[in-house]
């Protein structure tokens, strides 16, 4: 198969993986499928991966952008789901310093508010105990006082102090795309665009299955000894598909999330609060923005575009008055926002308290694999516990022996610095390097922690290639970051682009209004689109933007 993540080599990739049957096949290229692809081929698996959409297009683009520690499960009392959870983030960052930062998270309390003084302390600490939190990140805890030098926006009635604690802050489009790059640079293959149809069976086990081209049309068909499906919000729908979903089923909410621009909302500090309602919402500044949110509603609409509801939205601004009454935000300083779905496992016949929010691994008796449910954070211990059934299952059938898991200590594309103590020399001297190609500090700093040690393509792009940029009506940044996002990063459409590949569309607006016609003819001119597809793909990111920008 080829070993390659170019958009120039999707028909390649697909005819590689017709051609040879597949140990394991991973529908669905979210943060999870991703997970398993990566496990899978680092154990000597033959693995490929299909996403009826783009890698990350779902859930994985649409967090709150955070690799949780897990504390809120503390209330619960999950002491297990805390320490699992805690030491994961820690693995995360080591493994992708570039795209994971600690934040420091304020976690104000108010007399008579869900926190109290006694609660936080406690609370906070038994997590960093059960988290296994490393000794400068521990939590502090702060009077009334310091807590508002620390975010002086705060509401003041009623504050009693705050508790002090890390999160760890990421970019989850480009935390899946980092496992997938590390995979398929170990040998593995993964297309997006490709979706299931149907499945094919040999009497009753599932041994392949239909594949639609989204871009072209075709269909193909791929066989492997096992597969899985990881599609999150849809894992039902192909459940359905194979006849095999009885029991458990999947209970959809929709979080929504609002950015604004840090001179409307100027926060200094991150914050995690409690509502009038009881809910916990985070507010953080990035990039100049502050994003706040989330909801958390049932949902049984669209599942690929979700949409922000003129409910949702005054929802979270009524937050925002709440907690932060001197900011008087409103609906026109709302820049874009984002919609996801968690994908819930619910038992049929208990109430909605039931609900559960950890993953679970379904077995059809086609020997069809489902993995649902679960977080961001616990990807990588989601992949080794459906990698360590395939590998069971393949030893039980044929003999064959691959190895446990290999993914802990293993450094992800673009994180090959040695770990996260060497990232502030490798930022430092990136940024230099940055400045000399004539990049200011702000826009330097950006695509070093965008690419990581992959920095040094997209700079060789900007030296060798800058001139081409004139004739597209582009910033040489700009475009030899979609010169890397074709050939390295299998981007198909300007969404894949301008939204997942940069972020644009969320935290750099003013970007996206200013040269999305620019990177749309580029796209087209560089792919070979004929003007009926230039249409289709500049309606489909209008459509995109309108859904970022309006309520539904």
């Amino acid at each position: 198969m080829t070993a390659s993540f170019s958009t120039y080599k999707r028909e390649e990739i697909i005819t590689g993986m017709k051609q040879e049957k597949l140990d394991l096949l991973v529908i669905g290229g979210g943060v999870t499928g991703a997970g398993i692809l990566l496990d899978a081929q680092t154990r000597g698996m033959k693995v490929g991966l299909v996403e009826m959409q783009d890698f990350a297009a779902g859930t994985s683009s649409r967090s709150t952008k955070l690799v949780h520690g897990g504390l809120r499960y503390l209330k619960q009392f999950e002491v297990k789901l805390v320490a699992e959870v805690g030491k994961e983030r820690a693995i995360v960052y080591e493994n992708a310093p570039h795209v994971t930062t600690p934040e420091w998270m304020l976690l104000p309390f108010y007399k008579g508010g869900t926190f109290g003084k006694f609660s936080t302390s406690i609370g906070l600490k038994v997590y960093d105990f059960l988290a296994g939190v490393k000794r400068k990140e521990r939590r502090k805890m702060f009077s009334a006082e310091e807590t508002l030098r620390r975010e002086p926006l705060l509401k003041k009635d009623n504050l009693l102090g705050g508790g002090y604690y890390v999160e760890y802050k990421t970019d989850d489009a480009r935390l899946t795309l980092e496992i997938m790059k590390e995979a398929v640079s170990r040998g593995a293959s993964a297309v997006n665009y490709a979706k299931v149809t149907s499945f094919i069976y040999k009497g009753k086990r599932a041994v392949g299955v239909k594949v639609e081209d989204q871009l072209t049309g075709e269909i193909h068909e791929i066989y492997a000894k096992k597969i899985v499906n990881a599609t999150g919000p849809w894992v039902d729908e192909l459940r359905e598909e194979d006849r095999s979903k009885t029991g458990k089923e999947i209970h959809h909410t929709k979080g929504i999330h609002l950015v604004i621009d840090g001179s409307k909302f100027p926060l200094k500090q991150a914050v995690y609060y409690d509502t009038e309602d009881g809910r916990m919402v985070f507010a953080i500044p990035r990039a100049g923005k502050t994003y706040v949110g989330t909801t958390d509603t049932d949902y049984k609409g669209d599942l690929a575009n979700p949409g922000m509801t003129e409910e949702d939205l005054q929802y979270v601004l009524n937050t925002i008055h709440f907690m932060f009454p001197d900011v008087k935000i409103t609906r026109d300083d709302v820049e874009s926002s984002w919609s996801g779905l968690r994908p819930l496992i619910h038992e049929p016949k208990k109430g909605p308290s039931e609900i559960s929010r950890k993953d679970e691994v379904f077995h059809s008796p086609s020997g069809l694999l489902t993995i649902a449910g679960g977080k961001l954070t616990g990807y990588r211990k989601m992949a080794e516990k459906v990698v360590d059934i395939v590998r069971d299952q393949l030893g039980e059938e044929e003999g064959t022996k691959f190895p446990g898991c290999r993914t802990q200590h293993m450094e992800l594309s673009g994180g090959k610095m040695g770990g996260s103590q060497n990232f502030a020399d490798f930022l430092r001297t990136k940024v230099q390097e940055g400045l000399a190609l004539g990049l200011d500090d702000a826009k330097a700093r950006e695509l070093v922690q965008r690419y990581g040690t992959n920095i040094d393509i997209v700079y060789g792009y900007m030296k060798e290639r800058g001139e081409e940029a004139k004739s597209y009506n582009l910033p040489v940044s700009l475009y030899a970051s979609l010169l890397y996002a074709l050939e390295y990063e299998m981007t198909s459409t300007p969404s894949d682009f301008l939204i997942r590949r940069t972020s644009a569309l969320y935290f750099d607006i003013d970007t996206v209004y200013e040269w999305k016609e620019s990177v749309i003819n580029c796209m087209a001119d560089k792919l070979g689109w004929n003007e009926v597809q230039k249409r289709e793909h500049a309606e489909d990111f209008e459509e995109q933007l309108r859904l970022s920008v309006e309520a539904i």
